[in-house]
């Protein structure tokens, strides 16, 4: 008799996979970039492992029926993945600051939106949505905090498009390529690589940061002081002294 499994490990990308098919891996796409709820979700192993799922080691790695269709992955995952970002931008500026303001949330805290704001003060609106796309937890929380600084819905739009689609897309074609080659190793290896793509995304945030802190200590030794920073998000709030 054939084994039915029951039970769907939500952590674990290859059991989403395997388990929920391309409607179920567009919904959870939608709703850890939408829903704040969904931070926990792997995101970039899975849509990695969907692409694998679309590939020709489909029924080596995933078994008899697992097969996705590569188009409908290209097409539904940028689109549940832009969609979902514009939703937490909207919450973000309905009831961005009823939702941050809760003292005593372990999970929706004003220092969030503290946080979010040097990073946009740091990097720009533009390469803020951008890069967060490729950042696990950050990703979910940067949408309804830019709604909250009031980033203009139009400039969001762009950039969240941009973002979403070379996240998204990058991430299949990643799986779909080297499906063949994953599909002995996928098991072993999958963590240490999902951890190498995660270095290598914050890796420009990390240049900045080092960039950043030795313009400030060369100003320093020259007795120099920095003019504070316009805010880069239009009709953004400023910070109370």
């Amino acid at each position: 008799m054939e084994h039915i499994q029951l039970a769907v490990n939500v952590l674990d990308a290859k059991s989403l996979v395997a388990s929920v098919g391309a409607i179920g891996i567009l919904a959870i796409i939608f709703a850890e970039t939408g829903l704040l709820v969904g931070f926990f979700f792997p995101g970039d192993s899975l849509l990695i492992l969907a692409g694998v799922a679309a590939s020709s080691a489909a029924a080596k790695v995933f078994g008899e029926g697992a097969q996705m269709n590569i188009a409908v992955l290209l097409i539904g995952a940028p689109l549940c993945a832009i969609t979902g970002a514009q939703l937490g931008h909207l919450l973000g500026r309905k009831v961005g600051p009823r939702m941050f303001d809760k003292p005593n949330s372990k999970l929706l805290r004003r220092e969030y939106v503290d946080k979010a704001e040097e990073y946009f003060e740091k990097f720009g609106p533009a390469k803020a949505v951008v890069m967060a796309r490729f950042i696990p937890v950050v990703r979910t929380f940067l949408n309804p905090v830019a709604g909250t600084l009031n980033m203009p819905t139009r400039t969001f739009f762009v950039w969240n498009v941009v973002g979403g689609v070379l996240w998204t897309e990058t991430m299949l074609l990643i799986g779909y390529l080297t499906g063949d080659q994953l599909a002995d190793v996928i098991d072993k290896y999958l963590l240490p690589a999902m951890a190498l793509i995660v270095l290598i995304s914050v890796s420009p945030i990390i240049v900045e940061v080092v960039r950043e802190r030795k313009k400030k200590k060369a100003a320093a030794a020259l007795g120099g002081v920095e003019a504070p920073a316009a805010d880069p998000v239009a009709g953004g709030r400023h910070r109370k002294s």
